[in-house]
Formats: C-alpha cells, structure tokens, sequence
C-alpha cells in the first residue's frame, strides 16, 4: 500500500518536506509534526519489542501512530501495549503472530526489531505485503540474505531503511570525519581500525523450562528447533528482566544461530562508517585474514560442537583487505571508535569525540561550506525515523539503504566464517562469493527451519 492512496498523510509528509530534515526537531518543525490530527500522520506498527524494540518505536512517536504491535513474548507486548496506550490516544492492537499485521491494510511500514534470524524473513513478506520496512541492524544473518532483500526491494519499489543510527544520530562527528577523508585531510588513505569491543565467554548454560509468557518455539521460528537454555538466577532488564545467560533474549547475539556476536553487532556501526569514508559502499574486500582469535568452545568444519555455551568469537584481530591497497582492522582491542590513518595524518572518532591534529585545524582551515550536506547528500536529519517518513514520501532509498549496508556486513560475516574455519578468505567483490572454497561458500547462506521458510 503507497502512502499516495492516502490523501491526509500525503498532506502530512509534503509537510515534513517543507520543513525540512534538517530542522526536523526544532519548534516549527514540532509543529509540522504535531498530533493536531492522527489522519495526517502514516499509521505503523512494530514487530520485536523487547529493548531496542522500544527505542525504535518511542523515538518515533512524534513522526507516526502505532496501529499495532507484535511479539512472541505476552509480557514484552503487554508492556509496550500500555506503554505505547500512553504516548497517543489510540491503544495499538497486539499481536503473537507478526503476519496479522501484515494482513492490516491500514498499516503503511513496520518496523523490525526482532532477532537477527527473523530479520529477513519478516521484512520479505512484509514488502510484499505493500508495507515500507524500518529494520534493526545487522540487517541479515547470511550474505545470501541480504542479496535477497535487495532483489525483493527491486522489484516491488518499497522504501527499505535499517537501523544503523550513526549516520543520522551521532551530532554529526561520523559525517565530519568521513567530510575530513573525502577533502584530503590526512593524505592517502593507508589503513582504518574499527575497535568493537570484546566479549566475555558464558559458563555452561543448562536446559531451563520455558518462561510461560514466551512462545520459544515462534522465538526461534527460522533457526534449528533446539532446547531453551538459561541460568535464571542471574538477570537484567526491566519488569523482572530476562536471564543474563540464556539462548534467548538477553543474549541472542552471542550464538551464531541467531547473530553474529561483536562483528554484526559493533561492526554493522563502525565498519559501515569505514566503508562509507572509504567509497567502498558498493565494492567490497579482495581478503579477510583472521590474525588472532578465540572461540570460546570447540569447532569442527566450521560448526560448534558443544551447545550448551556461547559461541561467537571473544577475542579477535581481522585484518580486511579494501580497494585502494587500504588495510582495515576489525579489533576486539583498544577504544571502540574508528581509526583513521593516512600519509598526511590521523584522527579518531566514536560516539563521544573525534581527535587528533586533523580535527584540531579545523579551527584554522574549516571545511568547505555544506562539506557535511555533501557527504549526507542532503539536510541532515537527526531522527532516523524523520528521514525513513521523508524517504516514504519522495519514494526514494533512505540514507541507510539495503545495498551499501550489505556490502559493508559482508565484511563482517565473512570474517566470522573465516574465524569459524580458521583460514584466510579470498573474496570476489563483482560475483560476490568466496573464491576457490565451496566450504566456505557453504556458509554463505542457511537453510530455514520447516514451516518457517520465506512465504513470498
């Protein structure tokens, strides 16, 4: 469903246009985006609701109203029911099953905050459902994955936005220093580290009865039918929390059935702003070259053979052969921030600063007038959700597209693969595909649990 069959919100979106992205927080634009009429504003709903499912969803509730919402757990949706009951007038619908709300005509985008392995399938089936998608990074948990969004946003035309909020919420500094590369300001370009932070390894984590509230079978949907593991004396998280250790929620991105630890999560931030300064967001690297790293059990032909512990990579130096004979590292050592180094400078840059002598002559010789607005391609946003509506309404990709976020998680994937079967990788950046290993290539895509297969 388009947003142009909808006259009222078509009203509203020319609206965000005439305000501008730029400005879209400030009093006037607040305006714009009042609650005067819940006809004028895109209806959406949210599927996955649990921590960063909520983050999504309240920062968006100046842009849009919320006709549903979805998850697996009875707790989570009733929670954010009321929650979301107290924010506008309206109570969302809620649902278990998310493709009662892809049934809804009337809802125009979901959002996606499920885990990893739920990501692609949902978001397929909901674009051909006519619905705009916003989906959690990292995006896929295969590389075939992704190459399937791509096609699937191809070919119905749906507006495709994912979560990777550094390159709208970041005060800017990630556009300054991507602006800094692109004008010459440390030379060539010779090396790039992304430092994403390591991991602690689990105890042993033992079979758990199933919390009541929660469905663990639609939980793990896609991935292997296995037992629910939990050490539920210990746990974090708000209305009594979720075990700190388990194969669920709060620590999904620690098992590769359903993440891919610190490289999809960190990584999906840091090496796509790397990607991005370098001009490599539709290329990818020659190599990926595992230097050191632990996996915290036991491996054979790839797979781990215990199951009843973490088993991403805690530890790790990976280094990433880019175009332009540029070195990137993808580090679980040091800050967590970029690196950037070249033959004329360097500086570094995370959530919280960007230094060095680069930065520090800015007082001196600025950038170029709109050398920001350059690198963005436009006004800047400052909410994501802003320049996902904005995005629905010229029908245009938005600025964190499918394709350069694949392109950059490619990396990221296949340095856990190189991990997982402890060799060096050579890639092949047109074909996409790993060259001369069939192993490998093997893990370049997953077979889905029967009866949870992509319906298209």
């Amino acid at each position: 469903m388009s947003l142009s069959r909808h006259p009222s919100r078509r009203h509203f979106l020319q609206g965000v246009a005439a305000a501008g992205t730029a400005t879209i927080l400030s009093s006037s634009a607040n305006r714009v985006l009042g609650n005067e009429s819940a006809n004028d504003r895109p209806v959406f709903a949210t599927i996955g609701l649990r921590n960063q499912g909520w983050t999504i969803t309240q920062k968006s509730f100046r842009f849009a109203d919320f006709a549903a919402l979805a998850d697996v757990d009875s707790n989570v949706l009733g929670t954010n029911v009321e929650r979301t009951h107290q924010k506008q007038s309206k109570k969302p619908d809620a649902y278990k099953d998310y493709r009662k709300v892809l049934d809804r005509k009337d809802i125009d985008a979901v959002m996606i905050a499920t885990p990893d392995h739920w990501h692609t399938k949902i978001a397929v089936e909901a674009m051909y459902a006519g619905k705009d998608v916003y989906c959690e990074k990292p995006l896929t948990l295969t590389i075939a994955e992704g190459k399937l969004i791509e096609q699937v946003v191809k070919e119905t035309g749906r507006v495709f936005q994912v979560g990777t909020m550094q390159r709208t919420e970041s005060d800017q500094r990630f556009l300054q220093a991507i602006a800094l590369i692109k004008h010459g300001r440390i030379g060539k370009v010779q090396k790039v580290t992304c430092g994403i932070n390591s991991m602690e390894a689990s105890p042993v984590i033992p079979v758990a009865p199933v919390p009541q509230e929660l469905d663990w079978d639609f939980w793990l949907g896609p991935a292997p039918k296995v037992d629910y593991r939990a050490l539920p004396e210990l746990r974090v998280g708000y209305g009594g929390g979720v075990p700190l250790y388990s194969n669920g929620h709060y620590s999904f991105r620690n098992w590769h059935e359903y993440s891919g630890g610190k490289l999809t999560d960190w990584g999906a931030h840091h090496v796509d702003i790397a990607c991005w300064a370098l001009g490599a967001s539709d290329t990818g690297p020659s190599r990926v070259s595992p230097l050191e790293y632990t996996l915290p059990v036991e491996y054979k032909d790839g797979n781990p053979v215990v199951h009843d512990q973490y088993n991403v990579a805690t530890h790790f130096n990976i280094s990433v052969a880019m175009p332009n004979e540029v070195e990137m590292i993808i580090t679980s050592h040091g800050d967590n921030g970029i690196l950037f180094e070249g033959s004329e400078g360097r500086f570094f840059v995370n959530r919280g600063k960007i230094v060095g002598k680069p930065v520090e002559d800015l007082k001196d010789n600025p950038l170029p007038e709109g050398a920001i607005e350059e690198v963005y391609g436009g006004k800047v946003s400052e909410n994501h959700t802003a320049n996902f509506i904005e995005a629905m309404r010229t029908r245009e990709q938005p600025i964190s597209d499918v394709w350069s976020h694949n392109r950059m998680l490619e990396i990221c994937h296949l340095s856990n693969i190189a991990m997982r079967l402890d060799r060096e990788l050579k890639w092949d950046p047109a074909k996409r595909e790993i060259i001369g290993d069939a192993q490998a290539n093997s893990f370049l895509a997953r077979e889905y649990r029967k009866g949870y297969e992509i319906n298209s």
